[in-house]
C-alpha cells in the first residue's frame, strides 16, 4: 500500500519500545483522545458507517507477497477515538497517515473535507482461511480495547477484549482503549502474524504482543498468544484478565416470557472451566431479571472459555444469523496465574443488539499503583476447544414448569465419556446439591436418541430467590461427568 506524501518517517521498532511507552505513559496524567472529527461522521447511523468501505487494491502487502492482507476502519458512528497505526518491517516502523482515497464511501455519506480526519479507528486481517485463493476477513481489532476472531467457515460472535475494569461495579465500568498498534509484515508464505498493542485508560496502562495464527488444514482454530505488561496508576481492585464478552438471549433453559420463532439466540450457550485441582465445570447461561455475578473461585485455573455447544440449525433456526457457525473461545494460562476465581457477569437484556455476557479471570489481590504486572495466555477461536472433559457433557439443559406451583422441571441431557457403554439398567444417579429449596426425586435414564444419558428433576425454590445447584453424574462412587453447575432465579 502505497502511503501518502505527507507520511511520517520510519523510526526504529523493537517489542520493549511498546512497554517504554506504556510505562512512560502511566507515569503522566491520563488524557483522554481528542474526538476531533467532523460532525457528519460522529452523527453517522450504523448503515452508513457501513457504506464505508476500504478499496480492497489498497490493502495492505497486497502486491508483496504475503500470507495476510490488512485493511483499515474510518473513524465514524460510535468509533469516534482516532487510533494510530503503524506498520513494521525491517527493525523500522512507519505510521500510516490517513487518506481518503483509501475508502469509498457510498451514495449516503460524504468524504470528509481535506485535512479534517487524522488516523483510524481500527483495522482487519485477512488471509485464506477457508479458500487457498481466496483472502477472507478473520480477525478484527476495533472498539475500545475489543477484538474479535473466527474459525474456517465460521462467522462472528463473542469478542474478547485486552483488559476488564470495575465490570459489574455500582461506580460504573471503565472502558480502556488501545491507543496505538504496531503490525509486524510477516515473511512471505509465513503463517503468522504479530501485532503490538498500546493500552491506556484513567486507571492503567499497558503493553500487549498478540501471535496470530489462523485456522488452516492443520489448526481448526484461529489462535492467539497474548503477552500483557500492566502499569497501573491507580490501585487495581477489580480487574479482570483476559475477558470474554457474548450474548445470550434464550434457549431451552430460559425461555420463561419468550414469543419467538427461534428456538434459541445465543452466541454462547455456556461457561466452562478447567479448574487448578483438574475439576471441569459447565455453568449454563441465562438471561436474568436482575443483574448475577457469579464467582468460581480457584489456584491457577488451567482454562476457561464461552462456549457454543449447540451446533445445528435446529438448535436455531435462524437463517440469517446462523448461530450455530458462531465461535467457541478458549482461554489457556500460560505460567503462574496465582488465586482468584473466574467471574461471571450474566445482564439482564430484551434484545439480541448488545452483548450481555462477560467473564474473566479475577485476581484475589488487588494490582498496586505504580507497578508491572505480567500474564501470558493463549486464545483458540474455534468449533470445539482442544482440551475437552475426559467425562461425559451436559449437552443439553432444559428447564420448564414443574408439576406443582412454583417448582422449576430440569432436564439434562449428558454425552460421551463411557455413558454410551453402559447396559441400559446401570444404576446411574446424579448427586445434587442446591444453596436453597429442594430437589425432589431425581431419574437417571439412558437416552438412545443421543447415546447418552438423562436426568430429570424438580427444584421446589421454597420462596428462595436465588438457588445455586451443583451436579454430578455417577456410577456408585465413580463421576461419569463433568460438573454441572447451575444458577435458578425467578
Amino acid at each position: 500500500m502505497a502511503q501518502t506524501p505527507d507520511a511520517p518517517k520510519a523510526a526504529p521498532f523493537s517489542a520493549s519500545d511498546v512497554q517504554r511507552q506504556a510505562r512512560a505513559l502511566a507515569a503522566e496524567k491520563f488524557v483522554p483522545p481528542r474526538i476531533d472529527l467532523p460532525r457528519q461522521l460522529q452523527d453517522l447511523g450504523f448503515d452508513q458507517y457501513r457504506d464505508i468501505r476500504f478499496k480492497r487494491d489498497r490493502a495492505i502487502w497486497t502486491s508483496e507477497g504475503t500470507s495476510f492482507l490488512v485493511e483499515l476502519f474510518h473513524r465514524g458512528f460510535i468509533f469516534k477515538e482516532p487510533v494510530a497505526v503503524y506498520l513494521v518491517a525491517d527493525g523500522m516502523a512507519q505510521r500510516v497517515a490517513y487518506s481518503s482515497d483509501f475508502f469509498t464511501f457510498g451514495s449516503r455519506v460524504q468524504p470528509p473535507p481535506e485535512g479534517t480526519v487524522t488516523d483510524f479507528s481500527g483495522f482487519r486481517i485477512l488471509a485464506p482461511i477457508n479458500h487457498p485463493d481466496a483472502f477472507d476477513e478473520f480477525v478484527v481489532f476495533q472498539g475500545a480495547s475489543y477484538f474479535r476472531a473466527v474459525a474456517k467457515g465460521q462467522g462472528y460472535g463473542l469478542s474478547a477484549r485486552g483488559l476488564a475494569l470495575n465490570t459489574a461495579a455500582r461506580e460504573g465500568e471503565e472502558f480502556p482503549f488501545f491507543r496505538a498498534f504496531w503490525i509486524e509484515r510477516p515473511p512471505p508464505e509465513a503463517r503468522v502474524i504479530v501485532v503490538h498493542a498500546l493500552l491506556d485508560s484513567a486507571s492503567t496502562t499497558g503493553a500487549y504482543r498478540f501471535t496470530i495464527r489462523p485456522a488452516d488444514a492443520t489448526v481448526a482454530a484461529t489462535v492467539m498468544d497474548v503477552e500483557m505488561t500492566l502499569y497501573p496508576r491507580v490501585e487495581l481492585k477489580l480487574v479482570g484478565f483476559a475477558p470474554l464478552t457474548s450474548l445470550f438471549v434464550f434457549g431451552p433453559n430460559d425461555r420463561v416470557g419468550v414469543d419467538d420463532f427461534r428456538t434459541a439466540v445465543h452466541d454462547s450457550d455456556g461457561l466452562a472451566i478447567w479448574n487448578g485441582r483438574g475439576e471441569w465445570l459447565w455453568r449454563p447461561l441465562t438471561n436474568p431479571e436482575t443483574l448475577q455475578i457469579s464467582e468460581f473461585i480457584d489456584d491457577n485455573p488451567r482454562g476457561f472459555g464461552l462456549l457454543q455447544r449447540h451446533r445445528a440449525f435446529a438448535d436455531y433456526q435462524d437463517l440469517d444469523a446462523l448461530y450455530e457457525r458462531r465461535p467457541s473461545l478458549w482461554i489457556e494460562t500460560i505460567g503462574h496465574w496465582g488465586s482468584g476465581a473466574v467471574q461471571l457477569v450474566e445482564i439482564p437484556s430484551k434484545t439480541d443488539y448488545h452483548d450481555n455476557i462477560v467473564a474473566f479471570w479475577r485476581p484475589s489481590r488487588p494490582l498496586p499503583a505504580q507497578s508491572e504486572e505480567r500474564h501470558a495466555y493463549r486464545l483458540y477461536w474455534c468449533w470445539t476447544p482442544p482440551v475437552t472433559p475426559p467425562l461425559a457433557i451436559a449437552a443439553d439443559t432444559r428447564v420448564g414448569a414443574g408439576g406443582e406451583r412454583g417448582t422449576r422441571l430440569f432436564v439434562i441431557d449428558f454425552v460421551g465419556g463411557r455413558l454410551a457403554e453402559l447396559p441400559p439398567d446401570a444404576p446411574v444417579h446424579m448427586t445434587i446439591t442446591t444453596s436453597a429449596g429442594t430437589v425432589k426425586p431425581l431419574m437417571a435414564r439412558p437416552n438412545p436418541a443421543i447415546g447418552g444419558w438423562r436426568v430429570r428433576f424438580v427444584l421446589d425454590p421454597a420462596g428462595a430467590k436465588l438457588c445455586e445447584m451443583r451436579g454430578t453424574l455417577k456410577l456408585g462412587e465413580e463421576s461419569l461427568s463433568e460438573v454441572w453447575s447451575y444458577r435458578w432465579t425467578p
